[in-house]
């Protein structure tokens, strides 16, 4: 018998949490299989579509679906009054996603690379930007406008913001694999008080690799949001920004 995946929309998955249990459907894993496969070769006939770029060896490759690995998704539909505008997860292998919830086709780099983007997403300094142009839909077209600050290869905080991001993203074995292509363990940050440390020193390190200085931090959290203090926030992102910049 076929197994069964779930099937994600944008509520399946929240900030550092890849499966809320709340699905839109669920659907027979080699039907699925079989229509994703075709429909990959398909698109890869269009110059536009991201399969184009894709090497034959691996589109030719069922095995190589995007389905079938953790990847990074983030939920389309927003709003200004919503407690965070940019909401991106690492969502596990072996689930297929509706349309409003687009992921990302790693088409170059690797899986190091992978986490320290999703590591930037999650930051509320990254989300920040976000919010001053989005109101109710993240479209392709205003994701790709967001700025990824990336100091290169071997840099010590890009190297923290990868380990913290593998960290919180491999919440259990379903992330095993691509843990240990990380280098973390996976389970490793699932104690809530680690959890919450590590998101605020997180934060730290992406305000540090976009160039903000602590008033600039002071404007993130203060104008953030019109119903949500974030001074607590704030200050414990300080501490770690203030061990950075030391």
């Amino acid at each position: 018998m076929s197994a069964v995946w779930p099937v994600y929309k944008g509520t399946s998955f929240n900030v550092w949490v890849p499966d809320t249990g709340v699905y839109y459907d669920s659907a027979n894993a080699e039907n699925m299989i079989a229509h994703l496969q075709k429909k990959r070769l398909s698109q890869r006939r269009t110059r536009s579509s991201a399969f184009a770029e894709q090497e034959e060896e691996i589109a030719n490759d069922p095995k190589s679906l995007p389905c079938r690995r953790p990847r990074i998704a983030f939920r389309d539909v927003t709003n200004p009054t919503n407690t965070r505008t940019l909401i991106a997860a690492l969502v596990p292998g072996d689930r297929v996603i509706v349309h409003k919830a687009p992921y990302l086709l790693q088409i170059e780099g690797t899986v190091v690379d992978e986490a320290y983007v999703l590591g930037v997403l999650s930051s509320m300094p990254c989300d920040w930007q976000a919010r001053r142009t989005i109101e109710l839909v993240m479209s392709f077209g205003q994701f790709n406008q967001l700025s990824i600050p990336d100091p290169g290869e071997g840099h010590p905080v890009r190297d923290r913001v990868v380990e913290i991001a593998g960290r919180l993203a491999a919440v259990d074995e379903r992330f095993a694999e691509w843990a240990a292509e990380v280098g973390v363990p996976a389970g490793s940050a699932n104690d809530e008080a680690v959890k919450q440390d590590l998101i605020c020193e997180l934060d730290a390190c992406v305000a540090f690799l976009y160039g903000l200085d602590e008033d600039d931090l002071a404007v993130v959290y203060e104008t953030f949001s019109e119903t949500v203090d974030y001074s607590d926030r704030h200050a414990a992102v300080l501490t770690h920004f203030r061990r950075l910049t030391g």
